[in-house]
């Protein structure tokens, strides 16, 4: 195990720390869940960068990076439902899409199918970071919950566009497939 998977299981392992954080009362907890937050997602960008760099992408990787991002994201958002920072019809949107989206993935690697990180994934993968690393600064109230909403909002758009654009490339890529 290279260190760019190194760098994806520990993204893994930090969100029981990040949740703790969060959930445990001591001054400035929210401070440092974000801090927390943050320096893991940031292992998302370097892990990407030293696999690309050394060529050394692999099955392993591929399958649990995109894992790490969905859970440690997700769960902040869930995590800051119950600091009153976003609204639940909102993450719910968000968590629904990622399952759709998995669900697809899943079933296209039962087709033999391989359907990779799109730009706009990245995007919408990097616009949820921001929106919980914003929810994280107005849960410890250095930021207000209004900016939350907005960035947590962006992030909403952005990952309903990404997982429509999923779903009308999907077609195509199971009939090519089949016929191969």
């Amino acid at each position: 195990m290279g260190l760019p998977d190194q760098l994806t299981v520990a993204r893994i392992l930090a969100v029981p720390v990040v949740i703790v954080l969060y959930e445990w009362e001591f001054s400035h907890n929210e401070y440092w869940a974000t801090v927390a937050f943050a320096v893991a997602m940031a292992t998302d960008w370097f892990d990407g960068r030293l696999a690309r760099r050394r060529a050394r992408t692999s099955a392993l990787g591929s399958l649990l990076d995109p894992i790490a991002d969905k859970v440690l994201v997700l769960s902040v958002l869930i995590v800051l439902l119950d600091e009153g920072v976003f609204v639940a019809w909102m993450v719910a949107a968000i968590v629904a899409r990622e399952f759709l989206v998995s669900g697809l993935r899943l079933a296209a690697v039962e087709r033999g199918v391989v359907l990779h990180a799109r730009d706009l994934g990245k995007l919408k993968t990097w616009a949820q970071a921001i929106a919980a690393g914003v929810g994280g600064l107005a849960a410890a109230g250095a930021w207000s919950a209004t900016a939350a909403w907005w960035a947590l909002l962006v992030a909403l758009v952005l990952t309903w566009v990404s997982g429509l654009d999923y779903a009308r490339e999907a077609p195509a890529l199971f009939r090519r497939r089949a016929v191969v």
